[in-house]
């Protein structure tokens, strides 16, 4: 590895060790390396804890960087000045002014590279937060509409193992989209503040958070009612259209309670879909 036996302490940042390649590995190497090391070390195989975020983070400022042979080359050409045997070890042991010099502006840059990355990765997970409130409110609206348009009649063909199966993926679904819900609640809305409160308190800080939680309550619940209302609306119409007269095993005419089973499972299936997409990425 590089400076191995000349520089026991730095402030610059091996790219090098933190993929574990050495300096001459080719682009394909550190390709695989990092690779390797991102399914490895990735927040959400490690418990989503802060200091795997930082650990993966820089993880991926060392691929971003010697993955570009233009960065690389930059990154390399600095690594030669600091780390020259011609002078015997790194200018950061040296008590030159200069020296002292760059060794402030590397830890400038240092802690500059530090706080982007903590930037990109709180990005990075209001990203995914925001795909999973969307992903989880529109499957429930688009299965719902879907389900009480077409209503299957799935129930009615499925033997006793078959109905146990999907009375198990509906309780499932259902503390699946409890848990989600909620999830979405205390990151996205807050509970205002009483009259009393709000007179006493009016220099505070308006709250950070989009939506209050009755605002949200009432978007859910109108959405679904909405959704539920229009399906049946246009499967009240939709014995016009050929393929609901040919199939009458497939789609049935009356509203069932069974039909409340599929929208719960049909967001199990996305959201898992979903958060399997997203760590395979």
């Amino acid at each position: 590895m590089l400076g191995r036996g000349v520089v026991r302490k730095s402030a610059v940042v091996n790219y090098y060790d933190i993929l574990k390649v050495k300096r001459t590995a080719s682009a394909s190497e550190i390709k695989s390396a990092y690779r390797k090391l991102a399914r490895e070390r990735h927040p959400d195989v490690k418990g989503g804890t802060e200091a795997a975020a930082r650990d993966f983070a820089q993880l991926s400022l060392a691929y971003r960087t010697l993955s570009d042979p233009q960065e690389r080359a930059f990154y390399d050409s600095q690594l030669k000045r600091i780390y020259s045997d011609d002078f015997g070890g790194s200018v950061f042991r040296s008590n030159n002014p200069h020296a002292q010099r760059l060794r402030r502006i590397a830890v400038l840059q240092r802690n500059l590279d530090r706080r982007v990355d903590q930037f990109i990765e709180a990005e990075r997970r209001e990203t995914f937060a925001l795909q999973q409130a969307v992903f989880t409110t529109v499957t429930l609206f688009l299965s719902t509409f879907f389900v009480s348009m077409f209503k299957p009649r799935l129930w009615d063909s499925f033997s006793l193992f078959g109905r146990a199966v999907m009375l198990t993926l509906f309780a499932i679904g259902l503390w699946h989209l409890a848990v989600r819900l909620k999830a979405c609640f205390d990151h996205y809305t807050y509970q205002p503040k009483s009259i009393h409160d709000s007179i006493i308190n009016a220099d505070d800080d308006k709250p950070d958070k989009p939506f209050t939680r009755f605002t949200a309550s009432t978007f859910l619940i109108l959405g679904y009612a909405a959704s539920l209302a229009a399906g049946l609306f246009v499967g009240s119409h939709a014995h016009y259209v050929t393929i609901f007269n040919d199939l009458p095993y497939l789609f049935g005419q009356h509203f069932r309670l069974d039909l409340l089973f599929y929208p719960p499972i049909a967001v199990l299936i996305v959201d898992t879909m979903h958060t399997v997409a997203s760590k395979i990425d």
